[in-house]
């Protein structure tokens, strides 16, 4: 079974995102932050992560350029799930490692659509 995190500042958010992942078939863990995020990571890099870009702590961006430097870390399909939706976000995100991009709000429907398109599901 593929693993998932989903890392979102939204309890909300994470609940959703889950429920939608664990549908498709992942299992799912969840991280409040990006230093939280990075914890996880360091002990088990997951297949997938749907990450939020304005988080405390260390927002999305920051945990993506820390993942990166990280041995496997190129390896996570890593899937923006933010507000921030100007063209300049999206480039610094696709820049810094992003596989995807997707706009909140998100429903099963989208998010299964992106899984397919970067070959997740």
């Amino acid at each position: 079974m593929k693993k998932a995190l989903v890392v979102d500042d939204s309890s909300f958010i994470r609940k959703i995102a889950r429920q939608i992942l664990e549908n498709i078939g992942f299992e799912v863990s969840e991280a409040k932050d990006g230093a939280h995020a990075l914890e996880q990571c360091e002990a088990s890099l997951p297949d997938l992560i749907l990450l939020d870009w304005n988080m405390p702590v260390m927002s999305g961006l920051e945990f993506l350029t820390k993942l990166r430097k990280m041995p496997q870390g190129a390896e996570p399909q890593v899937v923006f799930c933010t507000t921030e939706n100007t063209r300049d976000k999206i480039l610094t995100a696709l820049e810094a490692g992003a596989t995807e991009y997707i706009m909140k709000p998100f429903d099963q429907e989208i998010i299964r659509t992106k899984l397919e398109q970067i070959g997740m599901v």
